[in-house]
């Protein structure tokens, strides 16, 4: 017995010992941003006598490699990596491998929201991976889309960052997140920031599609559709643990930035938990040396002992005031039972500080004072998100993959101002709470033909008060709020897009969608007069696009895609009260219809032997029923007293006929294995249509605008020296509502506001010190340009020392 229980234990060790020397084989490759697994690998040695291939874990046996033998892994999408066993058993059986830069993103979401090829999407997509955004380290995501040179951006204050893309910003563009329409009802015609409440450290993809969206994604996706998809908790392997996470610092000169990050992720096999922080502290921002006199900060008020004064500032080139600080916070948590279902939580938080207002505050005063307004600045921005989202994978009579995806927002933002010398500040407070359902299904059966067609539904209560404060007594009031508190905005849809492979070279995308939107408010008489009393809209609309994508050679690819879209009036369009430009005041509209837009673009894309890409898209947008802000008469009067100041009286109406085309242009040179070249060029006119026949320049229009790039990397440094470009808009080309936004504007020989032209030269640096530290050199701005972008009311930064410094373990 005793001998047969020996065995039995020297059996067990013998057993142990070799089923570990077999899982010891077994390695992970993974990708080294990411850390996810890459599939597909091709693992050899030095004479490709020995070869194996990573599985769909990113794992592979290397049982049949010696030691010490030199061992390959390549990839299409990745660099090279040569290492030894030995090394790689030493190191945790992980092999890290780095994405090529020249690699394009090969799938996309954004048409469908399941993974498409993009070869076979004929809309023009732009992709921007973590790695890019690692690279461009940018200060917040309104940032990283002006940074990827294909993306215009405006700015009224520091804390902000309003996207235009082809003609088209603000509530005419839609903002998703984790597919989660961030759109509100409140979402105004006017520059919005809501867009940095998304914290670029927490990115993992953010995909920008051109052109109308509204048959996946309904109201509101006329100009485009911008698509962040934040990082996901990571699984761990077998019964293992993993563990990983981030910190990160990064400084910047220009506004004495302090910005700190971290996150880290715990993960079983079924379990994974991912969380992460960031915080930043910006100051004043300084503009450049060289450029306009008049965007310089010569004076500000100042408030001491009740009373309002103007004084000198020592530096002019300091922007008093613009800093302000800012908290985001991300809980995922992520449950996979079995290979079919899926189950994801994300929870997010953001919250900034109160923020200036910076084009208000040097807004020219009317009675001889050189300000208007004493005080003008933004309470905190809050956004909260919950999503729960549910895959399925696996076979179904009608379907072979199924998302469900049920969410709650809340946003809260406010507005204060004072004018100058004036004891009152008026007060305004938002609040919305936002719940969505989606149901999405894929359909791969049907031979060539995929399916893709889902349901949707959507719920806003805007709860809205104002106030008013005599900062000399400190009594507080009521006053009128901004919308109609209670009012609901909500809309049903459903939709069914469909991609057919005609041929290996040529693809159709086609799909419909049909939209019902309500709209309900009660309007509170209380201190203006309306005329009536309540907003009750019930609108439908039937959206379609139909596309193709053609390789009539393997080098050369033509797409072609004709599109419409809508967006129906919110509670912005039809309840606001508010002041939107010096002198004119802004009332309700109940009678408003929803505005449509008919697109078409044509794209072309030639690969010269892999060596040099060069991309062409051009597009036309024909928009009719506008809803836009013109001349009103609220009771019969052209002109009432709104915060104490006569003010002409205006309203949103479907009022106008809008007119959009331009070209884009793109040009990728891969020189060598160190040396690229990238550069982008975009060329937008517009025009806007009146009932009466006149016409004027279209508001949203950016000017040409590009970028030019050389970058030269290594295994560990990477480099990029590259120009930005802006072109001129002058005064006869400037929509009539920047015309009177003159201050914010240079002056031209004439004494007309314009928009100069503007270039900065800019280098930035990556070095890997390790697997582990990284470490950016940034330098903005290098001869120091002082300049705006259009309808910026806040000056650019001069020139920029930027520092990064992050570690991963």
């Amino acid at each position: 017995m005793k001998y047969s229980a020996s065995m039995q234990r020297i059996t067990f060790i013998c057993g142990f010992l070799l089923s570990y020397f077999i899982s010891a084989q077994e390695i992970s490759i993974l990708d080294m941003d990411t850390r996810e697994p890459v599939l597909n690998v091709a693992v050899y040695n030095l004479d490709k006598s020995k070869t194996a291939l990573s599985d769909n874990n990113g794992k592979c046996d290397l049982t049949i490699f010696d030691r010490h033998e030199r061992i390959t892994f390549k990839h299409l999408s990745y660099e090279v990596r040569k290492v030894t066993k030995a090394q790689i058993l030493r190191r945790g059986g992980k092999v890290y491998l780095t994405i090529r830069a020249e690699q394009l993103d090969e799938v996309v979401m954004s048409i469908s929201k399941w993974e498409q090829q993009r070869k076979d999407v004929p809309q023009k997509i732009v992709s921007i991976n973590s790695r890019q955004v690692a690279q461009v380290n940018p200060q917040t995501s309104a940032d990283l889309l002006q940074n990827s040179g294909k993306v215009f951006v405006q700015k009224s204050q520091l804390g902000g960052g309003s996207p235009m893309i082809r003609g088209f910003a603000t509530n005419r563009l839609l903002l998703s997140v984790d597919g989660v329409r961030m759109n509100n009802a409140i979402f105004r015609g006017g520059n919005i920031q809501n867009i940095i409440s998304i914290d670029p450290f927490n990115i993992k993809n953010t995909e920008v599609l051109f052109g109308p969206g509204s048959v996946i994604y309904g109201s509101d996706a006329i100009g485009g559709v911008m698509n962040f998809y934040t990082k996901k908790p990571v699984f761990g392997e077998s019964d293992s643990t993993s563990l990983s996470g981030n910190a990160y610092y990064r400084f910047s000169s220009a506004n004495l930035e302090n910005t700190l990050h971290a996150d880290i992720t715990f993960g079983k096999q079924k379990w994974a938990f991912l969380t992460s922080t960031s915080f930043n502290d910006f100051g004043n921002l300084q503009m450049g040396s060289h450029g306009p006199d008049s965007y310089l900060r010569r004076s500000y008020v100042t408030t001491r002992n009740g009373e309002d004064g103007v004084v000198a500032n020592q530096n002019p080139r300091e922007q008093i005031p613009t800093g302000y600080n800012q908290i985001n916070l991300m809980q995922k948590i992520a449950f996979r039972p079995n290979k079919i279902w899926d189950y994801n939580l994300g929870l997010h938080y953001s919250e900034t500080s109160d923020y200036a207002r910076y084009d208000r505050l040097i807004r020219p005063g009317n009675d001889g004072n050189e300000f208007q307004s004493a005080e003008w600045f933004y309470g905190p921005q809050k956004w909260f998100m919950g999503n729960l989202q549910i895959d399925k994978k696996g076979q179904n009579k009608f379907y072979d993959g199924l998302k469900i995806t049920a969410a709650y927002q809340r946003f809260e933002e406010s507005r204060n101002n004072r004018d100058f010398g004036e004891p009152i500040r008026f007060t305004t407070k938002e609040r919305v709470d936002a719940i969505s359902a989606n149901i999405d299904f894929e359909n791969k059966k049907i031979g060539d033909l995929r399916l893709y067609y889902g349901a949707g539904y959507i719920f806003n209560k805007v709860n809205s008060n104002g106030s008013q404060r005599n900062i000399e007594t400190n009594t507080l009031s009521n006053a009128a709020s901004r919308y109609p508190d209670g009012s609901t905005w909500q809309t049903a849809a459903a939709y069914i897009n469909g991609e057919y492979k005609a041929k290996p070279n040529f693809t159709l995308l086609s799909g419909l969608r049909y939209s019902h939107v309500w709209v309900d408010a009660v309007f509170d008489k209380t201190f203006y007069p309306f005329p009536f009393d309540t907003a009750d809209l019930s609108t439908g609309a039937l959206t379609g696009s139909l596309g193709f994508s053609w390789f009539p050679r393997a080098n050369l690819q033509i797409t072609w895609n004709g599109s419409t879209g809508f967006r129906a009036p919110n509670i912005d369009d039809v309840g606001k009260v508010f002041d939107s430009e010096p002198g004119s005041v802004v009332v309700p509209n109940p009678d408003l219809e929803p505005e449509y837009a008919y697109n078409t673009e044509l794209g072309i894309q030639k690969n010269f032997d892999d060596k040099v890409v060069l991309k062409g898209a051009a597009f036309y947008t024909y928009l009719v029923d506008a809803l836009v802000r013109r001349d009103y008469q609220f009771n019969g009067q052209s002109q009432i007293t709104y915060n104490g100041e006569l003010s002409n009286v205006q309203a949103i109406q479907n009022a106008a006929k809008a007119y959009v085309y331009g070209f884009e242009l793109g040009l990728e040179a891969f020189l060598s294995d160190h040396w690229s070249i990238i550069s982008n060029l975009t060329i937008t006119e517009g025009i806007e249509e009146e009932e009466d026949g006149t016409d004027s320049p279209a508001r949203h229009v950016a000017p040409t605008f590009g970028d030019f790039h050389v970058i030269w990397k290594n295994q560990r440094l990477r480099t990029d020296l590259f120009l930005n470009y802006n072109g001129e808009i002058a005064f006869e080309d400037l929509a009539p509502s920047e015309r009177n936004k003159a201050y914010i504007y240079a002056t031209d020989s004439d004494g007309n506001p314009f928009s100069p032209s503007w270039y900065t030269l800019n280098f930035r640096s990556q070095f890997s010190v390790s697997d582990a530290l990284k470490a950016s050199l940034n330098l903005e701005n290098l001869t120091d340009q002082r300049y705006r972008s259009y309808s910026s009311g806040i000056s650019a930064p001069g020139i920029n020392f930027v520092l990064g410094l992050g570690y991963r373990f």
